[in-house]
């Protein structure tokens, strides 16, 4: 039997903007509305209403922890304006979690930003440092009794974006790849080449800029609460293919590990994983075509996990490890929980090795909006969107089988 230290964390994690439906005023809902072929988030999961059902099913299932984040475009709609009933509504959320015995893990920033904040420069704004400072303060007020604080979400992902954009923006709208392009023949191969490669760098000082905010958040919550204070990670698990090594040490660094050796000094760090990736002498390796590629065309790789688990331990010097993400879009449940159980073999096996793993937390409890689409379906409960009826699958029982063994034993193996 695989099992897992006492009191570790076992539970599910949602994002506001993917959930709660209608953040009109963030920037993400701006930019829905602004680019052809994106779907819409709408309404998304009406989880904004219906919290503490999604709640109540994730304790009833045996987990004991849910990842949540606060919307800092309804808590600061204006600039400078805070509403006092949107913070009182996050601390309803974390009262149900306390209510039922689950621990809440709250994010004050996933990918969504207010729209004022965007237009003012966002994370390049001159005063982007204090104004989320002063937000995080302010979301400081309603976290009394929240044990783990991550700042942001995948900041080496927004770097990448943000990368992105600027080169998109310099080359008239189309994204020029800096590496790619001449080493692919057919129209499909540079197109794959070109997605992979699309967030692939990340300008250094964009970089640098949000380990200095992360650091300024960072102090503001150990000053203000209780709690241990993290960041969250994109993982990619990357391997070197024969002459790619020195390429994967450029890419490594820039796409990740300036980001873990911001995480020095942290109480934890938070490690998002779900595919591995090969790096060639050109860069990334697009993702070969398999029968069980995700629905995102990612590879079926549940070893990543332990893979991104001992890289992050290395190069954050040994900061306990917090697992924020890990799970596979798939319409076929049973691939989840075969994918869940080779993660968390894997993930027992860098336990059993001496590093400091504090929780599991799978990506996602709910079906829900993938940042422009609705088909990628993450969650361990399936979402009727019409009706928002919750129906929740087998994969979300097996886990918390598993919580409450706190570890794989064989009838869960079974």
């Amino acid at each position: 039997m695989t099992t897992f230290p006492e009191n570790f964390l076992w539970g599910a994690a949602t994002a506001g903007h993917q959930i709660e439906g209608n953040n009109v005023n963030s920037d993400w809902w701006a930019r829905e509305q602004q680019m052809p072929g994106m779907e819409l988030s709408g309404d998304a999961c009406d989880s904004y209403h219906r919290y503490a059902e999604d709640i109540q099913l994730l304790a009833d299932a045996g987990l004991t922890s849910y990842r949540f984040s606060l919307e800092w475009s309804r808590i600061e709609p204006i600039r400078g304006h805070f509403s006092r009933a949107e913070l009182a509504h996050y601390r309803r959320v974390i009262d149900a979690c306390l209510d039922r015995g689950v621990t809440p893990v709250v994010t004050l920033q996933h990918f969504t930003t207010p729209q004022w904040f965007a237009e003012a420069g966002g994370w390049s704004g001159p005063d982007a440092k204090e104004l989320f400072v002063r937000y995080a303060e302010q979301a400081c007020s309603i976290l009394d009794g929240v044990e783990w604080v991550a700042t942001m979400n995948e900041p080496n992902m927004q770097a990448a974006i943000m990368t992105a954009m600027a080169r998109m923006a310099q080359s008239g709208g189309q994204w020029q790849s800096p590496t790619v392009e001449a080493e692919h023949t057919s129209d499909e191969e540079s197109q794959q080449a070109a997605r992979n490669d699309f967030l692939a760098y990340a300008d250094p000082a964009i970089s640098r800029r949000f380990v200095e905010i992360h650091h300024a958040a960072r102090e503001v919550v150990r000053a203000r609460t209780e709690a241990k204070v993290g960041w969250t990670i994109a993982a990619g698990a990357l391997t070197a293919a024969p002459g790619g090594e020195e390429k994967l040490l450029e890419i490594r660094y820039g796409k990740e590990d300036i980001f873990w050796e911001g995480s020095r000094g942290d109480d934890w760090a938070g490690v998002q994983a779900y595919s591995s990736q090969q790096v060639d002498a050109n860069g990334l390796v697009p993702h070969p075509q398999r029968p069980d590629n995700t629905l995102v065309g990612t590879t079926f790789r549940p070893d990543s996990l332990a893979m991104a688990v001992r890289h992050a331990t290395e190069v954050t010097q040994g900061v306990p490890i917090l697992i924020t993400e890990n799970g596979i879009a798939t319409a076929d449940d049973s691939e989840r929980i075969r994918y869940t159980t080779a993660a968390l073999q894997g993930l027992g096996e860098t336990i059993a090795d001496g590093i400091d793993v504090r929780g599991y937390l799978h990506w996602s409890l709910l079906d829900n909006f993938e940042w422009g689409h609705w088909e990628p379906t993450f969650g361990l409960i399936a979402i009727d969107r019409e009706t928002f009826v919750r129906t929740p699958k087998p994969s979300l029982a097996w886990l918390g089988q598993v919580a409450q063994h706190n570890g794989l034993p064989a009838e869960v193996l079974a």
